[in-house]
């Protein structure tokens, strides 16, 4: 069987390193590291005093990680405005109940820099933001700019086909 249905010359699978993010329909500039997406379903056992001697195991609680997303620190101010949706210094009532839940949509691209699949993730928000990392006069790093995305869960958009490689 073959594992690419357009492109059935290809082998290799996709790399984790083509990427972009995208919030309120505009790409997140300098994204350079996105956590994987993992959602954990719990598993819960019964038994009742008629059943064997073992509990049976049935899907409980689903719950999906949060994501981490990093980029270079730059004069963009998408993140440190996003996460401050969440939290003022002026209080309670600055903060915005309209606009910090945002959806996002994380895509993955092939060499050509063609969209080859995309993830929408739901009522997303900043539950940690890390403005400056540390800075050491000995170091020879790039400044990173972090957040903690907090979710409702992710799905696969399955509109975004495979796209014909050239």
């Amino acid at each position: 069987m073959a594992m690419f249905t357009v492109n059935t010359h290809r082998f290799d699978p996709y790399r984790d390193f083509k990427f972009t993010v995208v919030l309120d329909g505009k790409v997140i500039p300098g994204v350079t590291r996105v956590s994987p997406l993992i959602r954990r379903t719990e598993a819960l056992e019964n038994r009742t005093g008629t059943s064997p001697s073992h509990p049976r195991v049935m899907p409980g609680q689903t719950h999906f990680e949060p994501i981490e997303i990093e980029r270079g620190l730059t004069h963009d101010p998408t993140f440190e405005e996003w996460a401050e949706s969440t939290f003022s210094l002026q209080g309670d009532g600055a903060v915005s109940l309209k606009t910090y839940r945002r959806d996002l949509t994380i895509q993955l691209l092939n060499l050509q820099g063609q969209v080859v699949m995309a993830y929408q993730v739901y009522r997303c928000w900043v539950s940690e933001y890390q403005a400056l990392p540390e800075l050491d006069a000995n170091g020879n790093t790039v400044a990173i700019e972090r957040i903690v995305v907090e979710h409702e869960g992710w799905e696969r958009d399955r509109e975004v086909t495979e796209p014909a490689e050239t």
